[in-house]
């Protein structure tokens, strides 16, 4: 029988805590369970962040009602479910082409019945970017109008790469991202983690806010969902050989990253 450590629950086993907000961990915590069947793992739902209303959100709507855009980019699954309840309510009106920014999104959209006739080859702002078709391309006299429904903690990426390329984009903050407030016996749950899913920035802000300890001085590995939350992390200070994320975002990617994150646990165990 394995010795018990910091690592480990008081049943030996790993902990690993899914921080998306409330109710949103359901896809990652499903294919875990067959992912890390190999391992002896608890898995704990201590969510980091919660979703409230933007500023701008009163104005998706109008703008979808009253004004004509060649593109609606959406890059996340909150921003899908926001567009599809604006939608709902003017669902007479043609839905401009959607461009979703992986796949992730794209089936949350399609599983709100609304079609999606973009995805980049890589989940990222960045590719979205660079690959996202120019509409009027040869035409001069006409520029390609783009609506972008947005987390108000989204950085400038998208707009400004596109805004470079000569796109028009009309930016609406329709949804933010706050850290969650755990309760004491959350924060008592917290403490036997050992490996933290983070699925944005904002959830590895909401893990340290809450455990009030620094990056620097963070015991946990931190498994990301791609390289924006390891980003995140490594500016946030953790260490770099505790951090690990899929080339390619995604649930399956992140499933991986856990397990290579519970493997570096046990093998850290077997060193101490």
């Amino acid at each position: 029988m394995r010795k018990t450590s910091h690592l480990f629950n008081n049943e030996n086993k790993v902990v690993v805590a899914l921080t998306r907000e409330e109710g949103k961990n359901e896809k990652l915590s499903k294919m875990l369970k067959s992912t890390l069947a190999d391992f002896d793992v608890t898995i704990e739902e201590i969510p980091c962040i919660a979703h409230a209303d933007g500023d701008d959100l009163p104005r998706l709507t109008s703008h979808l009602v009253n004004e004509s855009f060649d593109y609606v980019t959406v890059t996340s699954p909150e921003a899908a479910r926001v567009l599809a309840t604006a939608w709902n309510c003017n669902s007479a009106r043609k839905m401009p082409a959607v461009a979703a920014v992986g796949k992730a999104t794209q089936a949350t959209l399609e599983s709100l019945n609304i079609p999606v006739d973009f995805c980049p080859s890589k989940a990222t702002a960045e590719t979205l970017v660079t690959e996202l078709p120019d509409v009027y391309a040869h035409e001069n006299s006409r520029t390609t109008k783009v609506l972008y429904p947005a987390s108000a903690k989204a950085m400038p990426t998208l707009q400004n790469g596109l805004s470079k390329r000569g796109f028009n984009v009309t930016r609406l903050n329709t949804y933010d991202t706050v850290v969650a407030t755990w309760s004491q016996a959350q924060k008592e749950r917290s403490k036997h983690a050992i490996i933290a899913c983070f699925g944005s920035p904002s959830a590895v802000k909401g893990w340290l806010q809450n455990t009030d300890i620094t990056g620097e001085d963070q015991k946990v590995f931190a498994a990301c969902i791609g390289e924006t939350s390891a980003k995140a992390c490594r500016e946030f200070g953790f260490s770099q050989s505790n951090i690990f994320c899929p080339d390619q975002p995604g649930i399956p990617g992140w499933a991986v990253a856990v397990k290579e994150a519970v493997e570096s646990a046990e093998l850290a165990l077997k060193r101490s």
